[in-house]
């Protein structure tokens, strides 16, 4: 579970609830269901429209991947790289076949495979960056999808908007309602900002950075294949996979595979 999304959604509607008591209102005072299926059910429906069935429903699964902390075991790549380079060294490429098998990195055993059927380096190159680019590419889709809900939820708010003012206007004989449907006709702009501001622009963001990590993830494994592919010394080639951490992460790393 990801601590940071549930303290960021929790403390930001805490926030806009802490505002609004300190503020002097009163909580019912932005609570309002028709307000909230008109922003949330409206955008979503409008967001159906604009992609398929399958897409839409399954934006629901991708949101609840940002509750989640991705795990593509770095230590785990570079122990099982630096060990098939060392294998390779030692007895050849073509010793690596019996160990294809057992590689649950599908993305991984796809390089290695390419490596003992001797293929060249740069086919092998272009083949693994043509699948890292595809599959950049489907999660670039997903996220303009999830981009797209927090663009449509501000408009539905100031539709919502605009029709209480329209039912305000047109008892407008009685003034002293005036006031209490303005403040009721103005929630549905409330809530659109918030489903934006509090919740999908802070999605977006984050499944950026679940993209960024996996991409990394995938170029460090092709570094690895090729490199065990040109016979570099396995030191060398733990150096090179160790370039793509961050200097706290590589050090951790480092002080395990790193020695003699």
């Amino acid at each position: 579970m990801d601590i940071s999304s549930l303290i960021g959604v929790f403390g930001a509607f805490g926030m806009v609830v802490f505002s609004v008591i300190v503020g002097g209102g009163e909580l019912i005072s932005i609570l309002d269901l028709p307000s909230f299926l008109m922003v949330v059910l409206g955008s979503y429906f409008a967001l159906l429209l604009s992609s398929s069935l399958s897409s839409g429903l399954g934006i629901f699964s991708l949101l609840g991947r940002t509750f989640q902390v991705p795990v593509f075991n770095e230590q785990g790549i570079i122990t099982k790289l630096m060990a098939f380079s060392d294998k390779a060294r030692r007895e050849g490429l073509l010793a690596l076949e019996d160990e294809l098998e057992d590689l649950d990195d599908e993305f991984m055993k796809k390089g290695l495979r390419l490596v003992v059927d001797g293929t060249d380096a740069a086919i092998i190159r272009d083949l693994l960056e043509l699948e890292l680019s595809q599959m950049q590419g489907r999660h670039a889709d997903k996220i303009a999808l999830v981009n797209q809900w927090g663009a449509l939820a501000p408009g539905l708010g100031m539709l919502g908007t605009v029709i209480g003012l329209i039912g305000m206007l047109q008892n407008i004989d009685d003034k002293a309602s005036i006031g209490p449907n303005m403040a009721l006709a103005l929630v549905t702009t409330l809530y659109g900002s918030m489903v934006a501001n509090l919740l999908m622009i802070p999605f977006v963001a984050k499944l950026k950075m679940h993209d960024a990590k996996e991409s990394m993830v995938r170029e460090m494994v092709i570094e690895g294949v090729l490199s065990i592919q040109a016979g570099d010394n396995t030191r060398i080639l733990a150096m090179k996979l160790l370039a793509y951490l961050n200097p706290t992460d590589r050090k951790a790393v480092e002080s395990e595979i790193m020695k003699d």
